[in-house]
């Protein structure tokens, strides 16, 4: 059975995520630059909802 190719947004090559024995999350990526990323390509349903609240 041959393996899916995973494909990443060009703005995250090189991005690993790991969990050490801790179970604490280790990344190559700053958390900051993780944030940034989100920022502007996810949306935040919570904001979204509050917008329409004051509406």
């Amino acid at each position: 059975m041959p393996k899916k190719k995973t494909v990443y947004h060009e703005k995250l090559k090189g991005f690993d995520l790991k969990i050490n024995p801790f179970g604490e999350l280790e990344s190559g990526f700053s958390i900051d630059k993780i944030n940034d990323f989100l920022d502007h390509q996810v949306e935040d349903k919570k904001l979204k909802q509050s917008k329409e609240e004051e509406e």
